[in-house]
């Protein structure tokens, strides 16, 4: 019995053919930010695809978004939203959200994101203090590794019970399985990731998708 399926090259061009809707303005936004990185930080466009279902799945209307990068993933979100809806994008660096801005325009949904352009466990905390617990529905984190369990504890305080977050990059390449390998980054990811196991606060589903996508559901207080 085939247990896990290995994607080849063969195999990830037909998923891509039967089922990715990538719209124009998403492509350019892509290409654009290939032609200035070759690193690739932003997320594929399938990924985008499946953060914008998951937006819309839950009827979302406010979304906490930890690393914008060029705001691939933020366009996925936004678009997914209904008009008054939200993404409140957290990011350090203007130059690379710049990229993304004139793509939130053409796409209409510039009006949906508030980009927050400062450390992002400051802009977590300014939204905590300003009473924001328990009011977003849907949170990504996709920012720099040593920092996710400060990203984690925050965004759920923020999510409402039955919010759902999604954390990207939880296998690093692999890394996280390899006990001989150690860094900051991979440290502090097996770190989330054996908290996780065991966190009654949330229902959990690690799935061994892109570099590993956790989905986390927030429990109901009891």
């Amino acid at each position: 019995m085939l247990v896990h399926l290995a994607l080849d090259d063969e195999i990830q061009q037909y998923v891509l053919d039967v089922s990715l809707r990538e719209g124009e303005i998403a492509r350019e936004l892509r290409m654009a930010t290939s032609q200035v990185f070759e690193h690739r930080m932003a997320v594929s466009p399938e990924q985008g695809q499946l953060l914008g279902f998951l937006v819309g799945l839950i009827s979302a209307t406010t979304v906490v978004e930890v690393g914008v990068f060029t705001g691939y993933s933020t366009l996925a979100m936004a678009r997914a939203l209904p008009p008054g809806g939200r993404v409140i994008a957290c990011d350090f660096n203007e130059e690379w959200a710049d990229i993304g801005r004139p793509f939130w325009e053409r796409a209409g949904v510039a009006d949906r994101i508030q980009l927050e352009l400062r450390p992002a466990v400051q802009t977590l905390d300014a939204l905590l203090a300003a009473g924001a617990a328990g009011t977003v529905d849907f949170a990504f984190i996709d920012a720099d590794k040593e920092n996710y369990p400060l990203y984690f504890e925050r965004c759920l305080e923020l999510l409402r019970p039955g919010g759902l977050m999604a954390i990207d990059n939880v296998l690093l390449t692999g890394n996280v399985a390899r006990p001989d390998f150690s860094d900051p980054e991979t440290d502090s990811m097996r770190a989330l990731n054996s908290a996780l196991r065991n966190d009654e606060r949330v229902e959990l589903s690690m799935l061994p998708v892109f570099d590993g996508l956790t989905l986390a559901y927030k429990r109901a207080c009891d």
